[in-house]
């Protein structure tokens, strides 16, 4: 669990088949990192295999690159956004990430205004209903609230501070670029709840214990 407060920035470099590794001279990331943790990368959520002097190791699966944008940011100058699992006690500054990426946006325009950059983002019709506005979203790994909303759902902003544009990889997002997002994960729980049908039971009715049973059955 996270909570898309981003602690540093690394690269992706391909380690061996499935494997990658990720660098980063984050001391938030670095220290106190154990094999077995997990990272948030770019909204992820990886376990740290090995540490290194300058990064760590994951594995991922070709079912994580498929669906996020992990698979196109290996060996290039992107900076992906990480942040180590919250902690019991530590302060949720954020909202609820689990790191399951639900699939990928666009980057349809970038504004800015006078205290902040307004992104517009694109995203698929299948996640369109889990965008509400005033609602939590993660972009890359970033926590976010959704300012606007627009064509049922398929378009939304964000209004990005100072702060959190020069600390993560908005800075680097272009229009047209591609982004992972997580929408939040009560909105999935609760359509989850009102969509569920039982199974209708197939066992058959007892027949009643009386005359005409235990006559059918050989005991009277």
């Amino acid at each position: 669990m996270f909570t898309g407060l981003i602690q540093g920035l690394g690269r992706l470099q391909s380690h061996r088949a499935g494997q990658l590794t990720v660098v980063t001279n984050s001391e938030a990331i670095l220290s106190g990192l154990a094999i077995g943790d997990s990272i948030a990368v770019d909204g992820i959520c990886l376990t740290v295999e090995t540490i290194l002097d300058d990064g760590f190791t994951v594995t991922t699966s070709p079912e994580t690159l498929n669906r996020s944008i992990l698979g196109a940011t290996v060996n290039t100058q992107w900076l992906a956004n990480l942040e180590p699992a919250l902690k019991v006690g530590d302060r949720l500054g954020g909202h609820f990430v689990t790191g399951h990426v639900d699939g990928v946006g666009a980057v349809i325009d970038v504004a800015t205004s006078a205290d902040s950059w307004i992104f517009s983002f694109e995203v698929p019709q299948s996640l369109a209903r889990f965008v509400v506005p005033k609602g939590s979203i993660a972009i890359n790994g970033v926590s976010l609230t959704i300012a606007d909303v627009m064509e049922q759902g398929l378009q939304f902003t964000v209004a990005v501070i100072p702060h959190s544009f020069g600390l993560t990889n908005l800075n680097q997002l272009e229009i047209g670029q591609s982004i992972n997002l997580e929408t939040d994960v009560l909105g999935k729980y609760v359509e989850q709840l009102l969509n569920y049908q039982p199974q209708q039971s197939q066992e058959v009715a007892a027949e009643p214990i009386d005359t005409s049973f235990l006559l059918k059955h050989g005991y009277a």
